[in-house]
């Protein structure tokens, strides 16, 4: 999330309420109709002032959305935009920012925000399995997060690192979070910089925005040494770079404050990118924040960043875009 709206998004909440090496490649996004006759929705609503910003979909039709207001998930079908709450969440200052769920469909990995907590949470039962706290500094803000087949990544938004949970062969997260200093070409703000994580589509190595250096960039992260390099996007810049998505080697940065998504070809190796496309949509993009997909389709929430002057009662929802 972006630095000054997420600071207004968060603020405005509290005073209404008071190394391993990565393995195997990244393939392509599995093809699935998009319903019977096309009839899914194309977009839902979201309780209200539920507060959205990070979203993960899996194998089967449904969504999961984290709360900024108090870390709570919502789980919805696709097919019929209707869902309900299954992780009530830890309550005010508790949040989940970025969230991804494990290719079993088992667990979800959160990232907790300012609370400077990773946790890990029953996709099935909503239980809390995992919860690691005083992650980083005073200032941490634990911001988004990538599975890879033996670890869960996450960014932290106002220290030069990231974080490694470990996951096993059968999918069981490690007991103890991991520390990876940024290094290289990084360049760590006097404010808010790290936000979306990606892998390659290699898979070798990781893709992180900084939203401080050079006007906004995308850099290459070697997951064993925290070594840093920019990745050439063609003159592209992503100051509002926030959620990415990789399909294939198409990678879409969510370009949140500005209501637009940018589409990337990648090399194999994700060191150097072409910008093939950019998606806008004026009457239902409200500063989209993350992105995930399911067939022919990118969804993503609005997180009405700087819309609301209550944002705790405001109306939220969830659109979708046609893939590139």
């Amino acid at each position: 999330m972006q630095h000054h709206l997420a600071r207004r998004g968060f603020l405005g909440a509290a005073a209404a309420l008071g190394a391993a090496a990565l393995t195997g490649p990244l393939a392509a996004g599995t093809a699935h109709a998009a319903g019977p006759g096309g009839r899914w929705p194309t977009g839902f609503p979201l309780p209200k002032g539920f507060q959205p910003e990070g979203v993960a979909i899996g194998h089967s039709p449904f969504a999961y959305f984290g709360s900024l207001a108090d870390g709570s998930v919502y789980r919805v079908s696709l097919a019929t935009g209707e869902g309900g709450i299954i992780h009530e969440g830890l309550g005010f200052e508790r949040s989940t920012v970025g969230l991804k769920i494990d290719r079993s469909e088992r667990r979800l990995f959160l990232a907790g925000g300012w609370s400077r907590e990773i946790r890990v949470v029953d996709a099935r039962t909503g239980a809390l399995l995992r919860d690691f706290t005083g992650l980083g500094a005073e200032n941490t803000m634990v911001n988004d997060v990538v599975l890879t087949p033996g670890a869960a990544w996450f960014t932290d938004s106002f220290q030069p690192r990231l974080y490694r949970l470990a996951i096993d062969r059968t999918g069981e997260p490690a007991h103890e979070i991991t520390t990876l200093p940024l290094t290289g070409d990084w360049t760590q703000g006097p404010d808010f910089t790290a936000n979306g994580i990606e892998r390659t589509p290699d898979g070798q190595a990781l893709l992180v925005v900084n939203v401080h250096q050079d006007g906004g960039t995308l850099l290459r992260v070697d997951p064993r040494t925290g070594t840093a390099r920019t990745v050439d996007l063609g003159g592209l810049k992503i100051p509002n770079g926030d959620g990415m998505l990789l399909l294939g080697r198409d990678l879409y940065i969510v370009q949140q404050a500005v209501n637009q998504i940018d589409v990337v070809r990648l090399d194999a190796a994700g060191t150097r990118g072409t910008p093939i496309a950019r998606i806008t949509d004026p009457d239902r993009f409200r500063v989209p924040t993350t992105a995930a997909v399911w067939g022919d389709r990118i969804y993503l929430p609005n997180a009405r960043f700087g819309l609301d002057p209550d944002p705790t009662v405001a109306d939220y929802d969830v659109v979708s875009v046609p893939r590139v």
